[in-house]
């Protein structure tokens, strides 16, 4: 008689399963516990820690100075320090308007004693912040907060563990061009039809454990001054927020953690927003309000949470790399300025396939689109301003045609735009890795590139071309 029962397949299956070598990595998925595992030669930890000034009463914050007499939310700063089994990098990142280069020597210095990452390999930057402190090394609030920077290093130093790292794309819409075009020559406006990047580009490090991020880089392209001057007309703020804060990129930032219960670090780096600003109408522009901060700091804060929830699904767990070399390169070049020429420190990040490319400055947005373009696939780019230093405006060629606020007020002739390019090409050529030079084993080769590395550490992060 014959059955007409199905054969069983599980056996046919564990057949299969045993004669294909599947490894790990193609098999990514979160359990039902909602862990994963992680194959990496990357450790990372992260620290965050409160940067606010104790005592804001009548204090007169930068960006758009006016005098505050308390605070709406906390400023902070966090550490990110990262290791590849050979080489150690950070990344700090600050709830002030610039990186100034007091601040960046100090705390590069404080961080390399605190946790042995190479001065040279650590990328200082600022939100923009327009309603925060300045920064003086000599007083009690600079003194505290090369404390609290050394503190927080070591404390992220003591959490290192083992990582992957995830990548995620979203956008926001409270930014906007703030440049028209009108008779040949520029006038200040809210433009919807000039040059914006409303991407949020999202870095997650995930140790596996749980689908709470360890550490969250989060990159976003807009001015943080949606509390400073308005026009005359607009209550209820028009000499701007009497209250000191960490605009929209600080209260992201909370929002974020809050979501994973307070158990992820949220650091925030700024992108290409020289001439990029919150589209809030006015004559020209109005102060915000406290629905216009949580507008954007909602809008910011739930594009990276989208971002980070797609980016630990299978499909994308499968993407992840198994191998993180960190390589680091930075120079200062001489631009050309109006006045004398003006040392700028450029910097290349590379962690794995994500490349991270500096300039100390208010670079236009254009900027971004043109590196971008020149890195093309050979890495994930993300450009970042305010970063290692503080030179102002660096305005595209073309902008000084027509003129503007930010070719009137940067100090660099239009020429200084191809030595920023020129000088980030080459730096990425340096850590990609995929330029001969760069990895030839020819004895003249490497000892180029040994006396290279040595004389840009031994300069505490920065060499001369």
């Amino acid at each position: 008689m014959i059955s007409l029962e199905r054969p069983s397949v599980l056996p046919i299956l564990a057949v299969i399963l045993l004669a294909t070598p599947l490894t790990d990595h193609a098999l990514a998925q979160v359990s039902a516990e909602g862990t994963f595992d992680v194959e990496s030669n990357l450790r990372a930890g992260a620290a965050k820690v409160d940067i606010t000034p104790e005592d804001v009463k009548d204090y007169e914050v930068v960006g758009h100075r006016r005098k505050v007499t308390g605070v709406r939310d906390p400023l902070r700063a966090g550490v990110l320090i990262l290791d590849d089994g050979e080489t150690k990098a950070a990344i700090v990142t600050t709830d002030l308007i610039n990186a100034y280069q007091p601040l960046v020597e100090r705390v590069r210095e404080r961080i390399e004693a605190e946790t042995g990452v190479p001065a040279a390999n650590i990328m200082v930057t600022a939100s923009h912040n327009h309603s925060g402190p300045s920064f003086d090394p000599d007083t009690d609030y600079g003194r505290g907060l090369i404390d609290k920077l050394g503190a927080a290093a070591k404390e992220a130093a003591g959490r290192m563990r083992t990582v992957s790292v995830g990548y995620g794309l979203d956008e926001i819409d409270f930014s906007i061009n703030r440049r028209g075009v009108i008779n040949g020559r520029a006038v200040v406006r809210l433009n919807p039809d000039g040059p914006n990047d409303p991407r949020v580009k999202v870095l997650r490090f995930d140790d596996g454990e749980s689908l709470t991020p360890m550490a969250v880089l989060m990159h976003a392209v807009c001015h943080p001054c949606f509390f400073t001057w308005g026009d005359k007309g607009s209550g209820p703020y028009p000499q701007g927020f009497p209250m000191m804060s960490a605009d929209f990129p600080g209260n992201a930032q909370t929002f974020v953690e809050d979501v994973y219960g307070g158990k992820t670090s949220a650091l925030f780096v700024q992108g290409c927003g020289g001439d990029i600003r919150p589209n809030l109408p006015g004559y020209p522009y109005r102060c915000a309000d406290e629905a216009d901060m949580q507008w954007a700091s909602r809008d910011l804060g739930s594009a990276v949470i989208r971002a980070l929830a797609k980016s630990v699904t299978r499909e994308e767990l499968r993407k992840r790399e198994t191998f993180y070399p960190i390589r680091v390169a930075s120079e200062i070049v001489t631009l050309p300025g109006k006045e004398e020429p003006v040392e700028a420190e450029l910097m290349a990040m590379k962690i794995g396939p994500f490349l991270l490319l500096s300039m100390p400055g208010e670079p236009m947005v254009e900027f971004g689109f043109k590196i971008e373009e020149a890195i093309a696939d050979r890495a994930i780019p993300i450009v970042v301003g305010y970063a290692n230093g503080g030179i102002g405006y660096i305005a595209t060629a073309d902008s000084y045609e027509v003129g503007g606020y930010e070719p009137k007020m940067s100090p660099l002739l239009p020429e200084a735009e191809a030595v920023i390019l020129s000088a980030l090409g080459q730096l990425a050529d340096r850590v990609v890795g995929d330029v001969f030079e760069s990895f030839s084993k020819h004895p003249k080769d490497v000892k180029k590139r040994q006396a290279e590395e040595k004389a840009r550490q031994g300069a505490g992060g920065t060499e001369k071309p």
